[in-house]
């Protein structure tokens, strides 16, 4: 190498002050965690749901819940926020985004709310618990079961947490796109959200997602989060609910303007649905 070579492979000084006064990006800046909340996550409604259901089917309040997969707790901690008298246990084998949540939400709890929030580092299919009115497993996470011996276990441990007239909550979603690779996008305040089904095998229907952030310095987050699940149908999850010993299986499907075919905040019991290219619901089972 000659002099003159040498001399252009070093970075100028110019360069390196340039590179060290660079700002970071906003997706270098952003936390995921509280991304996910904004952009996944609707605790109130999801609360006001368990609510209301649970007085509709037991004919009394629920005071005590689990939280399973609870990830940063914010269900757990927006129940113990919600009555004097509630309590909630959160299960999540992640140390990291129980420490996020423990710093960021569980302590914004009062010190007397704080006491009735258990928050557990702890697989769901081992944890053992004291029995609660409500079990809780939103945003597909159970769907990380792939294999149907696993989910029974899953079931069978769940209803032995529940008390007699206890309810476990569970999300659902079905149609033609679960089946497909696709990217669906939204505008949120001050950043995108990207939900990208980046995989899907037809025979094992394993399906591979992925969530990013896009800003509007152009940054990108990519991979922020990624899950592997199996697609579930609605039919088969009821029938190894029956078989891990619950009575009583519902379906809450999500309802859909008639004249825009928009889907609207409102779920009705029901065993039917329209050939829908996707449809939401929440999946409850009784003891």
């Amino acid at each position: 190498m000659t002099t003159a070579e040498k001399t252009r492979s070093r970075p100028s000084a110019r360069a390196k002050k340039a590179a060290l006064s660079k700002e970071p990006t906003m997706a270098e800046l952003a936390d995921r965690h509280a991304l996910y909340q904004e952009s996944v996550q609707n605790s109130e409604f999801e609360l006001d749901f368990i609510d209301t259901t649970f007085k509709e089917l037991t004919g009394r309040e629920a005071s005590s819940m689990r939280e399973d997969f609870c990830g940063t707790a914010i269900s757990s901690v927006e129940w113990v926020e919600r009555r004097d008298t509630n309590t909630a246990i959160g299960v999540d084998f992640d140390p990291e985004v129980l420490g996020w949540g423990e710093k960021h939400n569980a302590s914004r709890l009062k010190p007397a709310q704080r006491e009735r929030l258990t928050l557990l580092e702890e697989d769901v299919t081992t944890v053992t618990t004291e029995k609660v009115d409500v079990i809780q497993a939103y945003n597909f996470s159970y769907w990380f079961f792939q294999e149907r011996k696993v989910m029974l276990d899953y079931f069978k441990r769940t209803r032995e947490a529940l008390k007699d007239d206890g309810v476990l909550f569970l999300d659902v979603f079905g149609g033609s796109e679960c089946y497909q690779t696709q990217k669906e996008k939204r505008k949120l305040d001050g950043f995108k959200y990207i939900w990208e089904q980046a995989e899907f095998n037809a025979i094992t229907n394993e399906l591979k997602c992925h969530i990013h952030f896009h800003f509007p310095d152009k940054s990108k987050l990519k991979k922020a989060f990624s899950y592997t699940w199996r697609v579930w149908g609605a039919r088969e999850l009821r029938e190894i609910l029956e078989e891990a010993g619950f009575k009583e299986t519902i379906v809450y499907r999500q309802e859909f303007d008639p004249k825009t075919d928009e889907a609207l905040d409102e779920y009705i019991a029901t065993d039917e649905a329209e050939d829908y290219a996707c449809w939401l619901g929440y999946l409850i089972a009784r003891p």
